[in-house]
């Protein structure tokens, strides 16, 4: 199925107020993502990665700038965007089912087209069987399935993702890494990944945004052109990897001046590079 709205990025600023002082967070991000398109977004902690997101999905109105769904500004959340975190966010009391069917709740769907939504979108995570389980029966990567099912339930033209495996175990997030990159195909959604891990980026993504923190701005975008599904031994392979990894080295970093104003507190937190290849 394809979904036929661009998302554009236009001059994106955006701060926090710190002990009575203003803390940039983002600055003059630009970014222009196609109907269908998945993209990875690679950066330290503290670059603005999640905040980026948080925007695009309307969970954060102040900031300067445009974001632009099919040239329409963002204002708030909306049933065309998807979002999935880290923590699956599972409610403990609610079945699979009727966890995928929270995601129906503002549709405005017949009953009949809400069960069978939630049908179809279970049967696309692989998860038949399990429809009457409960959270606490379920692996890790499962209930990141159901937060996925339950995401994608309102056949949203964007889904937003947040580290969605950083906390499942190598094998298992290998194996929702190939679920993922199916249902991208099947769905024809356009895709938004913000990780850690430069690998999964490149697996996944058609191309890489390298953001650099204080504040957070877009450094450089990689082309990925490797046909899906991707070998990730191949040498082709190794030489994206390798040319978004060297945006982090010390070479790489000297040439991306600090903007940090002199004035901040100095006692920010520390930001760690923590990319595993």
């Amino acid at each position: 199925m394809a979904h036929a709205d661009s998302l554009e990025i236009r001059g994106l600023n955006k701060r926090y107020e710190v002990e009575g002082r203003a803390l940039p967070v983002l600055q003059d991000v630009n970014l222009s993502i196609a109907a269908g398109e998945f993209v990875s977004i690679v950066g330290s902690s503290g670059c603005g990665k999640s905040t980026l997101l948080r925007l695009i999905v309307g969970l954060e109105s102040e900031y300067e700038g445009q974001v632009l769904l099919g040239g329409r500004p963002v204002r708030g959340p909306g049933l065309e965007r998807g979002i999935v975190f880290q923590e699956h966010r599972l409610f403990p009391w609610l079945t699979v089912e009727k966890n995928v069917a929270m995601g129906l709740l503002n549709a405005g769907l017949p009953r009949a087209a809400q069960e069978q939504a939630v049908r179809e979108h279970i049967a696309l995570v692989g998860l038949q069987g399990f429809e009457q389980a409960y959270p606490h029966q379920l692996s890790g990567g499962m209930s990141q399935r159901v937060a996925i099912a339950r995401a994608l339930v309102n056949r949203p033209d964007v889904l937003l993702l947040d580290e969605p495996f950083g906390a499942l175990d190598a094998m298992t997030r290998a194996h929702l890494q190939d679920e993922l990159r199916r249902i991208w195909q099947q769905e024809g959604i356009t895709m938004i990944l913000v990780t850690h891990d430069v690998e999964e980026a490149v697996y996944l993504g058609q191309r890489v945004v390298v953001m650099e923190p204080r504040p957070g701005r877009i450094r450089r975008t990689v082309p990925v052109p490797l046909a899906q599904p991707r070998e990730r031994a191949s040498a082709a392979f190794a030489a994206v990897r390798d040319e978004v990894l060297r945006e982090f080295s010390p070479a790489g970093l000297a040439e991306a001046p600090q903007l940090l104003p002199a004035d901040l507190p100095t006692d920010l937190p520390a930001v760690h590079w923590r990319f595993a290849v």
